[in-house]
């Protein structure tokens, strides 16, 4: 048997791995600035968390989900999304007594079975975002400014923002009963899925991707023309907030969405250099989700980025090496510089130090492959001397220099 990475999971290499921490810290440092706190919940929870919060109707729960028994007979699932793990931690350890609103963010890997292709993955990484307890217009347009923010913290101006209203538990009844007595008489003309979908979630037809289907929908009934007086209101003040803070949005009218738990504001974030799947981040609105996790009855709405996605769009960062290498050519060298390069770490410089057995010319060679600047050499002759050779890898210049200065670093940056 070939040993080799299980399909549709990948491993994340150098120099990758450097696009992936720069998204991270930049959605650490721009999260923090909103008053958003990490939070991490585990990878594995019970299924009823998923059935119960996702909604067993799903796509995801039927189809996708990584769920298995344990040696104690308990049925486990690899989070398929962070939402309802957010939640359940948010109730479980009473989060929710101190007063509201509460923000949190969590970072890490989910897990569907889907067919891979570019940019989704059966194991992919999200940056997700939850802000409970806090029913305003206003918490819908801070969370979409702040995805604003962070796609241009990033660079990514070829992005667009769209958004959309599911209605609530008072009017979206009555809309779904006038979309269902226009799409049963044109059941046949829609693909398999939708077919399904027409008995457990209607709204999931219009978002079908399949040219067919969006044929038969075209004249569907509008959902904006059938929201209540209080979901338009609050549609309404979220886009004049979003106007206000100079965030460019359009109208979606199919926008709805893959969970059952979304309504009022949906939304999604795209990129135009992705080809068909070119969603970079969506979410919504979520009231009622918490109370049906069994916490308190408060709001909540959130979003989640994928990291897949979004690095494809980013270009690869500057190579990083070392700033210094240090070629100690035998035992004794080795031994003498080892505790200066320890300091030298220590004072959060990148310093690489081969082990001793090698020739100058083949450390050289590692020094250029890493990129890195400098090289510092010390030989019998140079330690007999207590003396150091600084070579700037960049312009061939070298000197000679005592041993501890080496711990003096602008003796490095004046080599020229």
């Amino acid at each position: 048997m070939k040993i080799q990475a299980v399909r549709g999971m990948k491993d994340l290499l150098p120099p990758e791995d450097r696009i992936w921490r720069h998204i991270e810290r930049a959605a650490r440092e721009l999260f923090a600035c909103f008053g958003f706190d990490e939070l991490c919940p585990p990878i594995l929870e019970h299924t009823g968390l998923f059935t119960r919060g996702v909604g067993e109707n799903t796509d995801i729960v039927e189809k996708e989900m990584y769920t298995f028994n344990d040696r104690g007979g308990e049925s486990l699932t690899m989070r398929p999304e962070a939402t309802a793990g957010v939640l359940r931690a948010y109730i479980e350890n009473k989060l929710h007594a101190a007063p509201g609103p509460h923000k949190f963010f969590t970072v890490g890997p989910m897990f569907r079975y889907e067919r891979p292709q570019k940019g989704r993955l059966r194991q992919f990484h999200q940056i997700n975002c939850e802000l409970l307890d806090d029913p305003g217009p206003h918490s819908d347009a801070e969370v979409m400014i702040m995805i604003s923010q962070f796609m241009e913290k990033l660079g990514l101006n070829n992005v667009s923002l769209l958004l959309n209203s599911l209605g609530c538990r008072v009017c979206r009844p009555a809309y779904r009963e006038k979309l269902l007595a226009f799409l049963i008489p044109r059941q046949n003309s829609l693909c398999p899925d939708c077919q399904r979908r027409l008995t457990v979630n209607p709204l999931r037809v219009l978002d079908c991707k399949i040219q067919s289907c969006r044929e038969v929908t075209e004249e569907a009934p509008s959902l904006m023309e059938a929201i209540c007086p209080e979901c338009r209101a609050h549609f309404s003040r979220t886009g004049s907030l979003l106007a206000l803070a100079g965030v460019d949005f359009r109208l979606q009218p199919r926008l709805v969405r893959g969970l059952d738990y979304y309504q009022r504001t949906t939304f999604e974030v795209i990129g135009g250099d992705l080809g068909a799947q070119n969603a970079l981040a969506g979410g919504g609105r979520y009231d009622g989700l918490i109370a049906r996790l069994g916490g308190p009855d408060q709001p909540g709405l959130g979003f989640a980025i994928g990291l897949e996605r979004l690095a494809l769009l980013l270009p690869p960062l500057p190579e990083s090496g070392p700033d210094l290498m240090v070629a100690a050519l035998g035992e004794a060298a080795y031994e003498r510089l080892f505790p200066l390069v320890m300091t030298m770490r220590r004072n959060k410089r990148q310093v690489d130090m081969p082990a001793p057995g090698k020739s100058l010319k083949s450390l050289l060679r590692r020094a250029d492959r890493l990129g890195t600047g400098f090289v510092a050499i010390v030989g019998d002759h140079e330690l007999a001397e207590e003396k150091i050779i600084i070579k700037n890898l960049q312009t061939g210049v070298q000197k000679t220099i005592g041993l501890q200065a080496l711990l003096s670093w602008q003796l490095l940056e004046t080599t020229d």
